[in-house]
């Protein structure tokens, strides 16, 4: 079977995931998740002229003075009057420019003597000035999230200015993580020669922050029997297996993905490290089958996992941002699989890890970025640029 590309493996994948429902949410319990529907403004931002900064409300037609100061207007206490020829205001900055007014004097450039201001400086300079005009940020109607873009703090800060106490988002996903293999022991077990199990909370706090309801299914035996029970009884939109991948004789995931009623779609990518990746449905739950080293499953869990879940969250752009950065050093051609090199940024270059071993996580922990080195990429010299992936 030839190995699938990553960017095909990542269309196929998408191709199979339906969005999960959508549900109206407090904008306190939308972080991090995706909007299911535009959100639309529903007022004015400024509603009325506001000053940009402490001074006072003038006409810009009786400059350069003098003027009779006739009142106050402050953010929340605006002045009920209207601004004549040779009157002004004091004003503070976010208060509502009063009726007449068109232009702010600001306040280092006023001489006040009681009731009588004049000029101490040259003034604003034309209609409008140091004015923050109805409209200026948004107005009812206009959208400000569309859909399939992310909650961010700041854009559920302007859907509460735009007079929403509520957002379209997608529901959480559910993912279920199990770790599998007869060689691994908890975290934290007493006996050091065994293998700690650290892929299940690497996952875990991958995940960290984003819109999921995590289901821990713990550490699987090499049994089909059990594995299959497992998978068959669990209630997800997305599992997530580490181990058992491959072709070995202990390697069970995929037969018992099969024997549960499962159905595998494709299974090995064109990608290093790994390779031994598989995708496929279970009832109505997609399912990623990662190797079990930790460092292969970090990585096919940035190429694949969390894209997925974007996905399946409502994400309109699932897949991790790539950006540039000069490398550190000469890199040599490489083969047939796209190779995602561990790396640290150092003074502004990519540096990517001596030993690039699959087997070693230190490597990975020191590591900020991967660069990505595309199939059949030439040598790369020094000072060339190069496509990362930040990953810390």
């Amino acid at each position: 079977m030839a190995l699938l590309p990553v960017a095909e493996a990542q269309a196929r994948l998408f191709a199979m995931a339906r969005p999960v429902a959508a549900e109206t949410v407090s904008l306190h319990a939308a972080a991090g998740r995706w909007a299911a529907a535009d959100v639309v403004a529903r007022r004015t931002q400024p509603a009325t002229d506001l000053s940009a900064m402490d001074g006072y409300a003038i006409r810009h037609a009786d400059l350069p003075g003098p003027w009779t100061v006739i009142g106050e207007s402050a953010a929340g206490r605006p002045f009920p009057g209207s601004v004549g020829v040779g009157q002004a205001t004091r004003i503070f900055t976010g208060a509502a420019v009063p009726a007449g007014a068109d232009a702010v004097l600001v306040q280092e450039e006023a001489a006040r003597d009681g009731d009588r201001l004049s000029l101490a400086g040259e003034g604003p300079g034309h209609v409008g000035r140091n004015i923050r005009r109805r409209g200026l940020d948004f107005s009812t109607g206009d959208r400000l999230v569309a859909a399939g873009e992310r909650l961010t703090p700041a854009r559920i800060a302007v859907a509460a200015t735009g007079g929403l106490a509520t957002v379209p988002a997608r529901r959480r996903v559910r993912v279920a993580i199990a770790a599998t293999g007869d060689e691994l022991v908890p975290p934290g077990h007493a006996d050091p020669t065994d293998l700690p199990e650290s892929n299940g909370v690497m996952l875990a706090t991958m995940l960290a922050g984003w819109p999921v309801e995590l289901i821990d299914l713990g550490i699987l035996p090499d049994r089909l029997d059990v594995l299959r029970e497992a998978f068959a009884g669990v209630a997800a939109d997305l599992i997530v297996t580490t181990g058992g991948a491959s072709v070995g004789d202990h390697d069970l995931v995929r037969p018992a993905l099969e024997a549960a009623g499962g159905v595998i779609d494709f299974w090995r990518i064109a990608l290093r490290p790994g390779k031994p990746m598989m995708a496929g449905r279970l009832g109505e739950a997609m399912v990623l089958g990662l190797p079990g080293n930790p460092v292969s499953a970090f990585v096919t869990a940035t190429l694949f996992v969390l894209p997925l879940v974007a996905r399946l969250a409502g994400a309109a752009e699932p897949l991790p941002p790539a950006t540039r950065a000069l490398l550190g050093e000469d890199l040599p051609a490489n083969g047939n699989r796209t190779d995602y090199l561990r790396a640290e940024i150092r003074d502004g270059e990519a540096f990517a890890s001596t030993i690039q071993d699959s087997s070693m996580l230190l490597t990975l922990a020191r590591s900020s970025c991967l660069i990505v080195r595309p199939a059949g990429a030439p040598a790369a010299r020094r000072g060339e640029s190069a496509e990362i992936l930040m990953i810390a």
